[in-house]
């Protein structure tokens, strides 16, 4: 089978296994006290233009998500999300599991407004602060979105300003952030999110690295035992060396945009082929994910070679699927499907 089905399927970036390798036998600090560790802060705070920031990595998305609000949040403190959100769908309810409620509101192609949270700030203080309902404190959103869809920087000064006002912390899920800050129509950086936000995390696992993700606080209150907060929840990881020579190595010198502009492009071809044989779409985005309604006829052929993500039946003769491209996505299986899809449509 051909993989299309996710965007961490194949291990890491050739570059990282060079140097992991070259390193293995080096002593070092554990916990995240190592040179690498330290040399990935410096790397990871000139990419946000922020000397400020405190940057912390730990292995995987759901503890970065869970670590970064159990850190932020008082017990009777909730976080605002999209009902989409990886958090609210995707994670075993592990927010709800650190003690924490997440407050979700409806979204659009799995992004929220402004006027949506402030509509649930508002509601809380006409009970004049309800001691029986969970306090919202924080929002969280999705870069890019589960859905693939992005925001873009109005968007987002507008969501960091409500946030400011209501004094909501602002926390970005970034486990595919550069799929979404190299997007074709983005106006998106990292500088620019880091200015935004109290928190987020620029994701690793899904976009050329083994495992990881790193987060990134601004807010001192956030920061503040930060690292007690990833040691009582699992993430705080011995062999901590593992993780910073692998986000220095993404971040040094832009290949990890170089990587996710490649996923993107190579989901841009297909794109361009469905629409050519006159698929529609489920929702239209400009990243990795696409989300194409197929017929019965076309998705049943294709699986027998292609792995694809059912999402849901559209209607009584079409699905929709998930089809996935990540920085590894060779340009010889997206010619191989794009043949594939022609050829079936054209029967």
């Amino acid at each position: 089978m051909i993989e299309f089905s996710g965007d961490y399927s194949e291990g890491a970036h050739p570059r990282l296994l060079n140097r992991l390798v070259e390193t293995n036998m080096e002593q070092t600090f554990g916990y995240g006290r190592d040179r690498y560790c330290a040399e990935a802060v410096k790397t990871i705070r000139k990419a946000c233009q922020n000397d400020d920031v405190d940057v912390h990595m730990v292995v995987g998305g759901t503890l970065a998500n869970t670590i970064a609000i159990a850190a932020a949040l008082r017990p009777h403190q909730g976080v605002i999300a999209p009902v989409s959100a990886h958090i609210n769908v995707q994670e075993t309810g592990s927010i709800e599991a650190a003690g924490h409620k997440i407050l979700t509101i409806p979204g659009e192609n799995g992004k929220i407004t402004a006027a949506q949270i402030d509509k649930v700030c508002e509601e809380y203080l006409e009970n004049n602060g309800n001691v029986h309902v969970v306090q919202p404190k924080m929002v969280c959103l999705t870069h890019a979105t589960e859905y693939g869809t992005i925001y873009g920087r109005k968007e987002l000064q507008v969501i960091s300003d409500v946030c400011r006002k209501r004094d909501l912390y602002l926390y970005i899920d970034g486990a595919r952030i550069g799929y979404g800050v190299a997007a074709v129509d983005s106006d998106m950086d990292l500088p620019f999110i880091a200015k935004c936000c109290d928190v987020f995390c620029i994701g690793g696992s899904k976009q050329g690295a083994f495992f990881g993700e790193a987060v990134v606080v601004k807010n001192k209150y956030i920061a503040d035992g930060f690292r007690q907060v990833m040691k009582q929840r699992g993430g705080l990881l011995a062999k901590g060396r593992l993780l910073g020579i692998q986000f220095h190595e993404l971040l040094v010198d832009g290949l990890y945009f170089e990587l996710s502009r490649h996923a993107n492009k190579m989901a841009a071809s297909i794109r361009g082929c469905l629409q050519a044989n006159g698929i529609k779409f489920f929702v239209e985005n400009t990243t990795n994910l696409l989300f194409p309604i197929l017929p019965d006829n076309l998705y049943g052929e294709l699986s027998k070679k292609y792995s694809l993500t059912y999402c849901g039946r559209h209607d009584d003769k079409s699905s929709i699927v998930r089809i996935a491209t990540s920085w590894a996505t060779t340009e010889r299986n997206v010619q191989l499907l794009n043949s594939d899809i022609s050829a079936i449509m054209q029967r």
